[in-house]
């Protein structure tokens, strides 16, 4: 798949997972990496931006396959950032199917 393509969608597909639920880094990783080819070096620098932008907070939660993971929970804040995302998507990928589809304008 285009990289930019992909670039472009993360940070949405991030969000509406976390959304759902709470997630630690390479949780998320194999979430979206199960349906959107992607790598660590990808979603971690992802992560850092949005929590400076306060989009989420993050905490430690102990596991007992090694140390703690770090977890991150979507904010309210980030849930509005989320929703205007997609409202974003949606108007843009319907543009783009109209143009892919080969579609006319009839004035």
């Amino acid at each position: 798949m285009n990289v930019q393509f992909k670039k472009g969608a993360l940070e949405l597909c991030v969000l509406a997972l976390l959304e759902k639920k709470d997630y630690y880094g390479y949780e998320l990783i194999e979430e979206i990496s199960s349906h959107i080819e992607i790598s660590e070096g990808t979603v971690y620098p992802l992560l850092r931006r949005l929590g400076k932008e306060e989009y989420f907070k993050s905490y430690l939660q102990e596991s007992s396959e090694g140390p703690p993971r770090k977890y991150y929970q979507l904010l309210e804040k980030g849930k509005n950032y989320l929703h205007e995302l997609v409202e974003e998507w949606l108007q843009f990928s319907q543009a783009v199917n109209f143009f892919v589809k080969g579609g006319e304008k009839n004035d």
